[in-house]
């Protein structure tokens, strides 16, 4: 019934997280690239950790070429079928290596906090820097160190959720926070007929003066750190921060 992350989830990934405001997201990214230049949507984009491809539909939507990257080949599988056209890629965030640069760069749904040490969150970092062109923007959000400690209110959630042909899945996810290791750690479980099976997620929170010196050390030395939705800097009490890192230079 154990399963490693994101394999056994993806069959039923899009229907748990129906309501995911990707297109809000998209909206927020998008016009920020527009305000600081990225000449959007003539701009090619990737987006990383793409899962079964959410939020790389929205870019699509609003004009971009764009290509997906994520370590799952079962999230792919899923979005592959979503966006045939798509150019999708399986790749490491911290390893991979592509032939094209990119103008904008994305990784949405703190995909980042799955990187469980600062170095591989660096490492993860670098890469991106040097997949962007000159003058290029990443954008991405994290959870902060509370965001994970404290990532759901009474650390469950539980429902139902249909799936196209009329079946259903059963979710009920649970999370603790690791205090011996600084992870928080949800235990995903879903059942869908007869079908069973749990898979354990763990996230590193990071906060605004963690990801600083990471930054700066991967090559972006011009970076806004903000909150959502409306671009004010971080409280000291927020669960999430949204991250936006340009690449210098002609």
């Amino acid at each position: 019934m154990q399963r490693p992350p994101f394999t056994a989830l993806a069959a039923v990934y899009d229907a748990i997280m129906a309501d995911v405001e990707y297109d809000h997201w998209a909206d927020f990214v998008l016009s920020y690239a527009r305000d600081g230049g990225v000449p959007v949507p003539d701009v090619t984009a990737l987006d990383l950790a793409c899962g079964t491809g959410g939020f790389t539909r929205e870019l699509l939507k609003a004009g971009l070429r764009v290509t997906g990257l994520d370590g799952s080949a079962e999230m792919l599988r899923e979005a592959r079928v979503r966006l045939p056209d798509v150019p999708f890629v399986q790749g490491d965030l911290r390893t991979f290596e592509l032939q094209e640069r990119f103008g904008l760069m994305t990784c949405v749904f703190d995909s980042l906090n799955n990187l469980l040490t600062p170095e591989d969150l660096g490492a993860a970092l670098e890469r991106a820097w040097a997949h962007l062109t000159p003058g290029g923007l990443l954008a991405f959000d994290v959870n902060t160190r509370l965001g994970v400690r404290e990532l759901w209110e009474g650390d469950t959630i539980e429902g139902l959720a249909p799936l196209p042909g009329g079946e259903e899945v059963h979710y009920h996810w649970s999370h603790h926070y690791d205090p011996e290791a600084d992870l928080g750690v949800v235990q995903a479980f879903c059942r869908l007929g007869e079908q069973e099976f749990v898979e354990t997620h763990r996230e590193r929170g990071y906060d605004p003066q963690d990801l600083e010196p990471l930054l700066r050390r991967a090559g972006f030395t011009r970076f806004e750190i903000v909150e959502y939705p409306d671009y004010a800097d971080p409280a000291p009490d927020v669960a999430r921060v949204w991250v936006f890192a340009w690449k210098e230079g002609v």
